[in-house]
């Protein structure tokens, strides 16, 4: 009984405290309601004025604003005050961002300077940079370089600190013409008064742009200040400088390795890429020993030439009469493992001819044949031209016999190029089968070619077989040149009578 008792002594709630949550729940709140809320937070706020709620209506208001946009895109200043006036709140600067870009999508830009005013006079909030960016964006695209110029150094009365991001914003529109580059100096003074300092993104327009409009050598001097200030130098930049110095058809080609020599010094490590363009300059400029000293400075930095390169070197060293380095660059190439393709061969065909070694190409066309390279008019052209400009007129047909042989479909080039050497050999009736063969096959003869068959013709005293040959080919529309008229002319000796000759055949 003891016990029990105990037990409800020590588990039993007091009456009183039933009575306190029972007067807590069902009595009025408000005495012990403040208490809670004095004893908490010291001042409450209204729920009208948290922050959430100041949020909740910016986008309701907001939306107001963007539903206005799309129904009537007419004032949007007013909308956008009225719509922000409505719900008892402060406009965004997303708000004018929007009301900007809706009046540049919708041909209304003349409104964007009220709108800008509105922002400088009325409102407090600190302007995002990107709105500025976007609007010096737009005055690019419409080539209003000085607005745009204007908005930039007007940034602080947006309460907007300008950074190199909207700089380089501004340069990017200047450097798209060239009355835009012009002004780029004035531009980069008068910024040094808003503290901002140029880095190696600003450089970079730059340099694009002086390389866009052909002018590398301001480029290089931009990168030695870039290094006097110790700016870092993108390689691509140098890459940039360089390939357009290749560009440059009035460089010599000893300023060329003086200005490759200074990036040098600036830190230009060459790539694959760059000495390849350094290669092509040297084979534009038929610097043949350059060339392949530029080679050897690509291999002995570790990149191995492609087989373009080789061709470009082998083409100019050929053309300087280096035959001896020829030969070897051609077969340092195989040693390389490079298969040479058309180019190659044809390039190197045209060193054999020039040599008068007309026996070891027409043997590099049967090599190339083994391996799979079938030889185009290119070679067989570069090969009878020169055999008939050697005078070997018997080598030459069996040349052009082996050619047909093939099943060639010989072009005019061809046929020319036999035809004036057997004139010159003094085989005209040959060379008359020749041209009655390429007529034959729609192939239309040079006028000179005609001269030379004509003159040779009149020359032997067969004039009238000339003049024949002459209104057959103009009654084929195929003129011949003045050196024709005159062997006719001195052939008959009428040049005092010429005029009564019917040229109804010319209409």
């Amino acid at each position: 009984m003891l016990k029990s008792s105990a037990y409800r002594s020590r588990t039993e709630i007091p009456k009183s405290v039933f009575f306190f949550f029972r007067s807590s729940s069902s009595a009025p709140r408000s005495k012990f309601h403040n208490y809670y809320l004095r004893k908490r937070r010291k001042w409450p706020h209204p729920v009208y004025k948290s922050r959430w709620h100041e949020k909740l209506s910016q986008q309701h208001a907001m939306q107001a604003l963007r539903n206005q946009a799309s129904s009537s895109p007419i004032n949007l200043l007013s909308s956008l005050v009225e719509s922000f006036a409505l719900y008892n709140c402060d406009p965004t600067p997303n708000s004018y961002h929007f009301v900007i870009k809706t009046l540049i999508k919708t041909s209304q830009s003349h409104h964007i300077p009220s709108v800008l005013s509105h922002l400088e006079q009325f409102e407090k909030f600190e302007t995002p940079e990107s709105i500025l960016i976007d609007l010096i964006e737009f005055h690019g695209q419409k080539r209003e370089f000085q607005k745009a110029i204007e908005l930039f150094f007007r940034s602080p009365n947006f309460r907007c600190t300008p950074s190199v991001d909207s700089l380089n914003s501004l340069l990017s529109v200047l450097c798209r013409r060239k009355e835009g580059l012009h002004v780029v100096p004035q531009v980069l003074l008068k910024s040094r008064l808003l503290n901002i300092r140029l880095e190696d993104s600003s450089f970079a327009i730059l340099i694009e742009a002086l390389c866009k409009f052909k002018n590398p050598k301001n480029a290089i001097g931009l990168l030695h200040h870039m290094v006097d200030h110790d700016i870092d130098i993108d390689d691509g930049s140098f890459s940039l400088i360089l390939s357009t110095l290749c560009q440059q058809n009035n460089l010599e080609c000893n300023e060329f390795i003086d200005l490759l020599e200074e990036m040098k010094k600036l830190g230009f490590c060459l790539n694959r890429t760059d000495w390849g363009n350094v290669i092509r300059f040297m084979f534009q400029r038929k610097k043949g020993m350059e060339a392949l000293e530029a080679l050897r400075k690509m291999k002995s930095d570790g990149f191995k030439p492609d087989v373009i390169c080789y061709t470009m070197v082998l083409d100019a060293v050929i053309y300087t009469g280096e035959y001896e380095s020829a030969d070897q660059v051609f077969d340092e190439m195989l040693v390389m493992g490079l298969v040479p393709d058309i180019n190659t061969y044809n390039v190197y065909v045209n060193g054999l001819c020039k040599q008068n070694k007309f026996d070891d190409g027409i043997m590099m066309i049967t090599s190339m044949e083994e391996i799979g390279c079938k030889p185009n008019m290119i070679t067989y052209n570069t090969l009878l031209a020169a055999i008939c400009e050697s005078g070997e007129v018997d080598m030459a047909r069996d040349f052009l016999k082996h050619v047909r042989g093939k099943g060639v479909v010989l072009n005019s080039k061809m046929y020319e190029a036999m035809i004036c050497r057997m004139v010159c050999a003094g085989d005209v009736s040959d060379a008359l089968d020749l041209l009655e063969e390429m007529v034959r096959k729609s192939l239309v003869p040079r006028p000179s070619t005609l001269d030379e068959i004509v003159s040779s013709l009149c020359g032997n005293g067969l004039v009238s077989k000339g003049l024949d040959l002459v209104m057959e080919m103009l009654g084929k529309s195929i003129l011949p040149g003045s050196r024709s008229w005159e062997a006719l002319i001195v052939g008959f000796r009428i040049e005092h009578t010429f005029r009564e000759i019917d040229l109804s055949v010319l209409e």
